[in-house]
């Protein structure tokens, strides 16, 4: 993952500033803000949580009033599960998903320069679930399984992004979706352990992350 932060860092850097030079209405952004990430599963019940988001944009002009956005972003996510511990208490723990998200995006200006459009593909690429260690034995709520048991997704996943972003030049708000296109638990089906603990089903995830931000262009 850490090369891939250093060639998508230096890609994105070389290409800003040759599109900043021409002064056309180029913009580089940076942008950080608040995530709230939805694990969408029929194996077991799951809660939303707070999360953050943030990373840097260059918005190049495309054709008329497309524009054409290339991205990084850091992400540290969130949702919960119910769970019971060795002595029966029911407590609801909160797993963390942290990754880098490289998107491509189209934009369509409805008004050029304050609001816009936002619509593509984003590459994530994630590492394990995380959890506090003094939670890794209880059980999920309706399987064997325990917390430990589904830290390990698949790493890497693409999902569809839809937003829109408002304000002016140099400050906008920025909200947006995401939604995850393949199965962020497939990792999981390939232990067989874990297919009997899961009441015999295969794993099925899907995230779904809404976002927002602040943008603000350099």
């Amino acid at each position: 993952m850490k090369k891939l932060h250093l060639i998508v860092l230096l890609l994105t850097v070389t290409f800003a500033f040759a599109q900043h030079g021409r002064r056309d209405g180029n913009r580089i952004g940076i942008s950080g803000g608040i995530s709230n990430l939805s694990m969408f599963t029929s194996n077991f019940n799951t809660s939303p949580e707070s999360g953050w988001i943030g990373g840097f944009a260059v918005r190049g002009n495309y054709y008329n009033d497309w524009s054409a956005v290339f991205g990084m972003q850091f992400t540290e996510s969130n949702f919960s599960v119910p769970t019971t511990n060795f002595v029966a208490q029911q407590q609801q723990v909160k797993y963390t998903l942290s990754g880098v998200q490289v998107r491509f995006l189209f934009s369509y200006n409805i008004v050029k320069d304050h609001v816009s459009i936002d619509f593509g593909p984003v590459l994530q690429v994630n590492g394990a679930l995380k959890t506090q260690d003094k939670y890794k034995t209880n059980i999920i709520n309706g399987t064997a399984l325990t917390v430990e048991d589904i830290k390990d997704i698949t790493k890497i996943n693409g999902n569809l992004y839809l937003g829109t972003s408002a304000g002016g030049k140099r400050v906008r708000a920025v909200i947006f979706y995401q939604y995850g296109l393949n199965n962020i638990m497939n990792n999981l089906n390939k232990k067989a352990d874990l297919i009997v603990k899961n009441n015999g089903r295969d794993f099925k995830g899907h995230v779904g992350i809404i976002s927002g931000q602040l943008l603000f262009n350099l």
